[in-house]
């Protein structure tokens, strides 16, 4: 039987953390970080770090307590690593800041 990380079905924390740091470290390959080039291709990491988080947010328990907490501080990090990968997308496309 494989473990429950594989299982899509089944909540897991790691699986949700891993996608989406996975997919920040992909979008600054793609996107050629520091000299950003507009590139399509980044949207394929911005969806897989919303389905992480997705993934994250189904930990959730209803009532507080410390894994709570935990998982709610995941949570934090991945909307922090959401910013970056919309930013890394976005701004090549942002001509009218400079």
């Amino acid at each position: 039987m494989p473990p429950a990380f594989f299982n899509l079905r089944a909540r897991s924390l790691a699986r949700g953390t891993i996608l989406v740091l996975g997919s920040l470290v992909m979008s600054f390959l793609l996107s050629g970080f520091p000299n950003t080039h507009p590139s399509l291709k980044l949207m394929i990491p911005a969806f897989v770090a919303l389905y992480g988080t997705y993934d994250t947010a189904r930990c959730l328990r209803l009532r507080w307590s410390f894994y709570h907490g935990g998982v709610l501080l995941l949570l934090y990090t991945d909307v922090m690593a959401l910013a970056m990968i919309f930013f890394l997308l976005l701004y090549p496309y942002a001509q009218w800041i400079q």
